[in-house]
């Protein structure tokens, strides 16, 4: 049996171990093409002091945490602002829902109990583990990480809450010539498969592609001869919100075992 990526052509996305994960879609008998969608994640400490202040100040019903290392961000913040005890007591205060492992452990670790945790680290299923709470007239603070989390804000404002996003961590887009270019391969079947290893880099794709008037035929690509790569659950998820059902998940969340993943996916 021949290897599983022979002569397939296989994008990158991400912008870390690029030629290591080059090395290993080649001995697959793959051909790797890099296009970074990741664009640039910082630190966002002027835009976030304001909201977090205000956060401290009034209080909330919900605290809302998406990632581990967002949530132990918003808590370094807050004592670089002299009030970390005042933010970790109005934490404490209100209602606790997670999404992910590492972040309730982060949460555990501060002594904050948790009342909604997601089964399967994804946010629709924090979205279903919340759906037991009534959020008419309440106050949620949502913790994000580099992008936003529309279903579920919407699901959240749809019930009646009001919602303020604190992004610790904010994204800057990537270059719009990379992602127009691979728009236009994918269109015209000049690649085979795409790992996307987050999901900005799957918002990424999709935002330009809406914008350039490409997004429902990018879509039937993916519904036809192109397979999505996706590292994790997180950013599956990200991928069959934008309309995308061909997709290959590994068990272990780690690059190379979705490069084998889709030599196995190929030799089916």
């Amino acid at each position: 049996m021949g290897k599983g990526l022979e002569g397939k052509k296989i994008v990158i996305t991400g912008s870390r171990k690029t030629e290591e994960m080059s090395t290993i879609i080649e001995k697959q008998g793959g051909i790797p093409l890099v296009r970074s969608l990741q664009g640039t994640v910082f630190l966002a400490e002027e835009s976030i002091e304001k909201p977090l202040r205000t956060v401290i100040e009034e209080g909330a019903d919900w605290f809302l945490f998406t990632t581990g290392m967002g949530t132990e961000t918003l808590v370094g913040m807050a004592e670089k602002l002299g009030m970390k005890e005042e933010f970790l007591n109005r934490v404490k205060e209100a209602k606790v829902g997670t999404r992910g492992y590492k972040t309730f452990s982060a949460l555990k670790k501060l002594h904050i109990k948790v009342n909604a945790v997601d089964e399967d680290g994804t946010t629709a299923g924090l979205i279903r583990a919340l759906e037991g709470y009534s959020f008419k007239g309440e106050k949620v603070v949502v913790q994000l990480h580099g992008e936003k989390a529309p279903r579920l804000i919407q699901s959240l404002e749809s019930q009646g809450a009001t919602v303020l996003e604190l992004l610790p961590y904010e994204h800057t887009a990537p270059e719009k010539s990379v992602v127009e270019m691979l728009c236009r391969e994918i269109i015209e079947g000049k690649i085979d498969a795409i790992c996307f290893t987050t999901a900005i880099q799957v918002r990424a794709l999709f935002d330009v592609a809406k914008e350039i008037g490409m997004n429902d035929r990018l879509r039937e690509c993916f519904g036809k001869e192109i397979v999505a790569g996706a590292v994790g659950k997180i950013t599956a998820e990200a991928c069959r919100e934008e309309g995308i059902r061909n997709i290959v998940v590994p068990e272990k969340e780690r690059m190379g075992a979705l490069i084998i993943e889709l030599g196995e996916h190929y030799k089916k």
